[in-house]
């Protein structure tokens, strides 16, 4: 790409210079004319560059130029802090909700006991229960090689269980000496971030409830205790042989 130097002498600028991404607002769009458009999104037509800016400055707008490679470029009234603002905003909240896919991974062997199996099970639960994939691994030792169908049963078995909370994403199926299969949650990762955030709330306002309940009885019997023991002297003294005599 070539330019004009201070002497007029041709420039050679290397490519893959840094692009502006800003767009032109205002003073900085330098063409005569443009195609303008209104701030409600209505079409005013191709007006000159100075008109559009002078009904900026009436409206108390910005002159913004939202697509250069018009001819002329289009441009919109509007208020170009609040636009850049509302963007920022609708980025930040897009990067937000991106949620970086996690595989947790649950290693097996394929004659586990039911003890081992109910504990590999309940991990594996509360992986897909906060959004999570999970790499479900047979390893598979000596003469257990020749017997795939065991290890198969196995995370059949496994996916039947989990199916409230999963789905097999990635079937059986053997690598060497393993047998993988991968589980994925029927909830993204925020939701489940949600529900887990609402399930603690409702346990936390549990325990605040039984804390009061407690509170309430002991306040009860303490304010109680000296009208019982006040009842329980006066018939003492009614019963009492010797008052009486």
């Amino acid at each position: 790409m070539e330019g004009r130097g201070e002497r007029g002498l041709p420039v050679t600028w290397p490519p893959g210079g840094h692009i502006s991404t800003e767009l032109r607002i205002n003073d900085r769009i330098r063409v005569p004319e443009v195609r303008l458009v209104g701030p409600n999104g209505e079409t005013v037509g191709i007006v000159p560059t100075d008109q559009a800016l002078k009904l900026a400055q009436e409206a108390d707008l910005d002159l913004v130029e939202i697509a250069p490679q018009g001819k002329p470029p289009v441009c919109k009234l509007m208020d170009y802090g609040k636009f850049k603002y509302e963007n920022a905003q609708k980025a930040r909240e897009a990067r937000r909700n991106q949620t970086n896919v996690i595989i947790k991974e649950m290693k097996l062997r394929p004659k586990i006991d039911a003890h081992d199996y109910e504990t590999k099970k309940g991990h594996v639960v509360r992986f897909l229960r906060a959004g999570d994939k999970v790499k479900i691994t047979i390893m598979f030792r000596g003469r257990e090689q020749h017997r795939p169908e065991l290890g198969f049963r196995l995370l059949q078995k496994l996916a039947e269980d989990v199916t409230e909370l999963g789905f097999v994403e990635s079937s059986p199926k053997q690598d060497g000496r393993n047998m993988i299969m991968v589980l994925g949650p029927h909830k993204k990762k925020a939701d489940a971030k949600v529900d887990q955030q609402a399930e603690k709330d409702a346990k936390a306002a549990e325990r605040a409830a039984a804390v009061a309940d407690e509170q309430a009885e002991r306040d009860a019997a303490h304010a109680a205790g000296p009208v019982a023991q006040k009842k329980e002297r006066g018939r003492s003294e009614n019963l009492d042989p010797e008052i009486e005599a």
